[in-house]
């Protein structure tokens, strides 16, 4: 689809409250304030919002927009975010394509494991399963020092992935070089921490979540 216009949450993204159904939660998450802070990479080649080979979250059948976030799933922000997301994809189902890229800041010790973890787990086909499991799971496993690669190993095994395939993508340098250049591209797109969203190809900074829906659907109904 052709770029139309785009999105990057702000600096501070706070969370708010989560809506619920039988049991009144208090709202979803003031996303729009708090973003974790990226070290720069040096890009190889020209970026791009989102590439062929990009991890598609859903693809929309009448597609009329496409939301890209840069994400680090050690991010406590991206974790805030996630439920929203969800949010907007299921209401927009069929009419928005979401993309998720990495983005795994240095400064959380087991987010490149993380993106490593899924990115093998895509090379069978459960990118998605991996994606809600690492979220579903970040206050167990985040901000440790200590390697959460076996966590994720673990995590493999639940979904039933050939281990010995997982294990070879792992190692393969290969795996690591296809996240760096989603971080590459994000860099030079000027993606500076995380979540950052891009909305048909610009990047977006909404100062609050009605104003990220409303966003998305002008992009829809344009």
């Amino acid at each position: 689809m052709t770029a139309k216009s785009s999105i990057s949450l702000p600096n501070k993204i706070a969370i708010g409250l989560i809506v619920a159904t039988v049991v009144v939660v208090i709202g979803i998450v003031a996303l729009i304030n708090t973003k974790d802070a990226a070290t720069q990479t040096t890009p190889t080649e020209a970026a791009e919002v989102m590439r062929a080979d990009s991890h598609r979250l859903s693809t929309a059948e009448d597609e009329k927009a496409v939301l890209v976030e840069f994400l680090d799933f050690e991010c406590e922000s991206c974790l805030a975010a996630y439920p929203f997301i969800e949010d907007l994809r299921s209401t927009y189902e069929g009419e928005l394509t979401i993309v998720n890229r990495y983005f795994p800041l240095a400064g959380h010790p087991n987010s490149m494991n993380a993106a490593i973890a899924v990115e093998a787990a895509a090379a069978q086909g459960k990118f998605e399963d991996m994606y809600h499991r690492m979220f579903e799971t970040q206050k167990e496993w985040s901000h440790s020092a200590e390697s959460r690669a076996a966590t994720f190993r673990g995590y493999a095994e639940d979904l039933g992935l050939d281990m010995a395939a997982y294990d070879d993508a792992v190692a393969d340098p290969a795996t690591a070089a296809r996240i760096e250049q989603d971080k590459n591209d994000g860099t030079a797109l000027g993606v500076s921490g995380t979540p950052t969203f891009f909305l048909d190809g610009k990047l977006i900074e909404p100062s609050s979540l009605e104003e990220f829906e409303q966003l998305v659907k002008d992009a829809i109904a344009n």
